[in-house]
């Protein structure tokens, strides 16, 4: 089994554990044209407020988009599902409200370069919505997820699992405004640190 197809069945169990709330939360208040980077399977399509006019949810795993096409035609609002990468992202300068990272940005290949491809897309006062695993506040856990990091990249899809990610969005120029907290996505799974937020350019 691959990890696009492992990926599919993780989310579920991780979005009845609590990652549905989560996902809600973080899209909470959203309006205008959005861009999802990194959509998945679509989990965050059913979470969506009424107020959005539009996402534009780029996937670049083939298995994954075609699951996301499926979870579009569920949706309350329009989503159209492409194929594309975090680092060059489908949209001109300043054409979305707001972009939103849900579980991706452990994954990509430069968060810097994501993250600078964020800011170009947005409007000048867009936000940047965010649900993240990040890098344990723990020494020990924080120096076990620094030893496993070189191999979990290679079996889980890229993932780095002690990605600073806050930190990573501060020094791409954004404000950020986030909880931390610990969830436990699997039965058998530690918990691990998560967060939630938004991040505005400055």
């Amino acid at each position: 089994m691959g990890f696009a197809e492992a990926y599919i069945r993780l989310s579920e169990v991780s979005d009845r554990r609590g990652g549905a709330e989560h996902r809600a939360r973080m899209l909470a208040g959203l309006s205008g044209r959005v861009i999802e980077v990194g959509a998945g399977n679509g989990r965050n399509f059913a979470h969506y407020p009424v107020s959005v006019a539009e996402v534009l949810a780029v996937e670049p795993d083939p298995l994954l988009r075609r699951h996301a096409e499926h979870a579009a035609r569920q949706a309350r609002v329009p989503v159209h599902v492409v194929g594309g990468e975090a680092d060059h992202l489908p949209g001109a300068d300043g054409e979305f409200d707001a972009a939103v990272y849900s579980l991706v940005l452990c994954s990509v290949p430069d968060p810097a370069t994501a993250l600078a491809e964020a800011r170009r897309v947005l409007r000048p006062g867009g936000e940047l919505r965010f649900y993240e695993h990040i890098r344990s506040g723990n020494p020990v856990f924080g120096a076990l997820e620094d030893l496993v990091t070189p191999l979990w990249t290679r079996v889980a899809g890229g993932c780095h699992p002690n990605r600073d990610t806050g930190n990573a969005l501060r020094r791409a120029g954004f404000t950020v405004d986030a909880d931390r907290f610990g969830f436990r996505p699997q039965a058998l799974h530690p918990p691990v640190a998560h967060i939630i937020g938004t991040a505005r350019s400055t």
